[in-house]
């Protein structure tokens, strides 16, 4: 019988868990989300966040393993894989803790994973044929990279955001509308009744490299609609996403001149954007590569991408020690 992994994910407000094979199919997935106590904040409070993963990372794991028609101590679970970071600092420490002792008590491995790399993983949970090496477009609400791929595991950053990443971005700026949390579907959504260019803004990170920039993008949203108040806020939406959209597709474009792939990939949470989703199959068919979308559910975190990221890492650099701690800042550069 194929060994199956584990996977615990609670970097944020989703406290996450899944089973996967080692040919990476998906035995099991399923995410409670505490989102609906973070709206009245407009963002996610980490203490709130922190005590749903505790209340909820008992039962959240017990229902993957019944999905996936296993008991606990089942002889066919090699391994554990967990987040480690990045991400908030007390959530993480709850998955942590519960990976450690689910693997004390079964006594089996397991192993520390970097979110980010858990979505470079995504793919391959729903393309068993992928060709590498393939450029990855990683954009999430705390994180916004272009990766490049020459196979599982192993990848190079060519650059990411040096201030806010894009949805966070989307989040500030959907606030400053009055409009819900999260701020991405919100706008998305609204900007499909909208005209993109109604609202100027500037075409930012206009230079030779790969690095992102979406600090001074809210802000100019800020400056214009106090300007022109009268602006329908469909308009403004339509103006913004199209101005976001534009600055990663540009530099993925010049990724792609300069670094042949075989595939194009898209990840994170903001994966789940339209414009996004068009502009990166289009920019696909153009350089003649598969395009690789996430349904919209390996768009949002989960722990099916962690297991997956953790079967290769267990197999390749073996377990964690027991004196892992949390990483709230651990980059994917830093993932050896």
């Amino acid at each position: 019988m194929m060994g199956l992994v584990l996977g615990i994910e609670t970097s944020c407000d989703e406290t996450a868990a899944s089973v996967v094979d080692e040919e990476f199919h998906v035995l099991s997935s399923v995410i409670e989300s505490s989102i609906d106590q973070h709206r009245a904040f407009g963002g996610v409070v980490p203490e709130l966040a922190g005590r749903a993963h505790v209340a909820t990372i008992g039962p959240v794991v017990r229902r993957a393993l019944s999905d996936a028609g296993l008991d606990p101590h089942d002889p066919k679970i090699l391994g554990i894989a967990v987040t480690s970071g990045p991400g908030l600092i007390g959530s993480l420490l709850v998955g942590l803790s519960a990976a450690k002792a689910y693997a004390l008590a079964w006594g089996v491995p397991f192993v520390g994973v970097n979110h980010l790399e858990g979505h470079l993983f995504a793919p391959l949970l729903e393309s068993s044929d992928l060709e590498w090496p393939l450029t990855t477009l990683l954009v999430s609400g705390g994180h916004s990279l272009i990766v490049l791929q020459s196979g599982p595991g192993e990848h190079v950053v060519l650059g990411e955001t040096i201030d806010d990443a894009a949805g966070e971005a989307y989040d500030k700026v959907a606030r400053w509308l009055g409009l819900g949390y999260p701020g991405g579907p919100e706008i998305d959504h609204l900007a499909q009744t909208g005209t993109a260019g109604s609202l100027k803004l500037p075409r930012s990170m206009t230079g030779d490299d790969y690095d992102l920039s979406f600090s001074g993008l809210k802000t100019a949203v800020v400056r214009a609609t106090e300007k022109q108040r009268d602006l329908p806020v469909a308009d403004v939406a339509a103006s913004f996403q199209a101005a976001v959209a534009e600055q990663l597709l540009r530099k993925l474009r010049r990724a792609l001149e300069h670094h042949p792939v075989k595939g194009l990939a898209l990840a994170g949470g903001v994966a789940a954007n339209s414009a996004l989703r068009s502009g990166v199959t289009e920019l696909a068919q153009e350089f003649g590569v598969e395009v690789h979308l996430p349904t919209m559910a390996m768009c949002t975190d989960n722990a099916a991408m962690i297991a997956a990221a953790g079967t290769y890492r267990l197999r390749h650099d073996g377990p964690s020690t027991w004196d892992l701690s949390a990483s709230p800042n651990w980059q994917l550069a830093d993932v050896s």
